[in-house]
């Protein structure tokens, strides 16, 4: 059974089409041929979308396909993308996407050693995802400083040994970063110093 995500080994299985292609939906692929590694899955898709398409299966170097006249589209595995640019081929549509995840016997998310095991890869993934910040604050601006920074329970304020001045320590998600940094400048905190996280165990 599934037990958690792991935040990486992201893809997505596509179907392409060239730059050129007129095709501007789903039902425009009847009658068309498509190339792929994954006849199954692109049967199935079709057969949902009561789509019929000459499946046409390759193995390896699908996304060449178009271009030798050997395919009117392709359904392959996509991550970047960039694949798919350097040989003339566009996104059309998604099928599956997909990632990399922690799976085990039905069951055995209650058993001890796993839920240790499952905290620690949290732990990790949520270091990932945050950035440790120490900032120096005047005193009178202490509140409104600590409004924009909710940390993960509270930020931790420490007395400088310069009168009128704390040291703020907290965490700012890696999404909100630069936004944050520019509005604690702008209410008065100085010498930022930012700092990667190596795990955070809630």
């Amino acid at each position: 059974s599934y037990l958690q995500r792991l935040g990486f080994g992201k893809c997505t299985l596509k179907i392409a089409l060239p730059n050129n292609s007129e095709v501007e939906n789903l039902s425009q692929l009847q009658g068309k041929s498509i190339a792929t590694s994954y006849p199954v899955i692109l049967d199935k898709f079709l057969k949902e979308n009561n789509i019929q398409a000459d499946i046409r299966t390759i193995s390896g170097s699908v996304e060449i396909s178009p271009g030798l006249g050997l395919s009117d589209a392709i359904f392959d595995i996509v991550s970047t993308g960039g694949t798919l640019k350097s040989n003339g081929l566009k996104p059309f549509a998604d099928v599956i996407s997909s990632e990399a995840v922690l799976i085990g016997r039905k069951g055995e998310e209650n058993n001890e050693h796993v839920q240790e095991l499952i905290q620690r890869i949290q732990s990790v993934m949520r270091a990932k995802e945050t950035k440790y910040v120490v900032l120096n604050v005047p005193q009178d601006c202490l509140d409104q400083i600590l409004q924009l920074l909710p940390g993960v329970k509270s930020p931790s304020v420490i007395p400088l040994a310069e009168s009128g001045w704390v040291a703020v320590h907290t965490v700012i998600p890696e999404r909100d970063f630069w936004n944050k940094i520019s509005e604690l400048k702008a209410a008065g905190a100085q010498g930022i110093v930012v700092m990667p996280i190596e795990k955070i165990i809630l």
